[in-house]
């Protein structure tokens, strides 16, 4: 929790459904014990200066247990449109108002509380930025992926947006630089080369992989791109998975 009550509030905001076209029910497969989503809560929840975890998913009957996991492991629930990423976004700023939200995805379990803390930390030192990322300029592996939107940015996109960009929730926002001030986390030595979300079954031998170097603990970047670049083996497994596009 924020030590000062005070502060901005910051909610994390986890989108997540049981439906996916290339893996199903991927967010609720066992990984060392706890679900993927327990994962991703998890990290959540250990960010330095998030205030509430919050799960977004479907109203729809197959998400019930995306919905009771995410309150299994201690976050709160909003429900929304399945197709409508964007309306779930603003059921939770509804149910749980924050002066800004991240936005995470409940398919990265191997996130990085420490970097989800740095955009947190950057914002409340400057509020008057509308978006900031680790992925404006991307140098981190897929999978440490971590938004933070100002609440009322992502209010005017929930009017506005339309297609791709109600799906993508943030494009409709970083696309626009002439319009919203953005700014981002770049690391150094890059790893954009790697990846570690879960997408394909590929991905899932990573990532399995990953964890049984690491154990189960909250991701570190560093470490996991060290057991990558030590281990080419593993790494190649999924080097051809191609991320979906946002189509505009």
């Amino acid at each position: 929790m924020d030590p000062d009550p005070g502060a901005h509030v910051v909610n994390a905001v986890i989108q997540a459904r049981a439906s996916s076209t290339r893996l199903p029910g991927k967010v609720l497969r066992p990984l060392a014990g706890r679900s993927v989503l327990g994962w991703v809560v998890r990290a959540a929840a250990s960010s330095p200066g998030i205030d509430d975890v919050v799960v977004a998913t479907s109203t729809e009957a197959e998400d019930d247990a995306v919905a009771e996991e995410a309150a299994r492991h201690g976050a709160l629930v909003a429900r929304g449109p399945l197709d409508d990423v964007l309306a779930r976004f603003a059921v939770a700023i509804e149910s749980y108002p924050a002066d800004a939200v991240v936005r995470l995805t409940a398919d990265c379990p191997l996130l990085d509380p420490a970097l989800i803390g740095q955009l947190v930390t950057l914002w409340r030192a400057q509020p008057s930025l509308d978006y900031l990322s680790t992925t404006l300029v991307r140098t981190l592996p897929r999978g440490f992926d971590a938004e933070l939107v100002r609440a009322g940015v992502l209010a005017e996109q929930v009017e506005t947006a339309r297609g791709a960009d109600r799906e993508h929730v943030t494009s409709g926002i970083y696309s626009r630089p002439e319009t919203y001030s953005c700014s981002g986390v770049v690391v150094s030595p890059p790893a954009e080369d790697l990846r570690v979300t879960l997408d394909t079954a590929a991905d899932w031998a990573v990532i399995e992989g990953v964890v049984a170097e690491l154990g189960d603990r909250v991701g570190d970047w560093r470490e996991v791109v060290a057991v990558l670049r030590s281990r080419p083996d593993l790494a190649k497994l999924n080097e051809h998975v191609e991320q979906k596009k946002v189509a505009r």
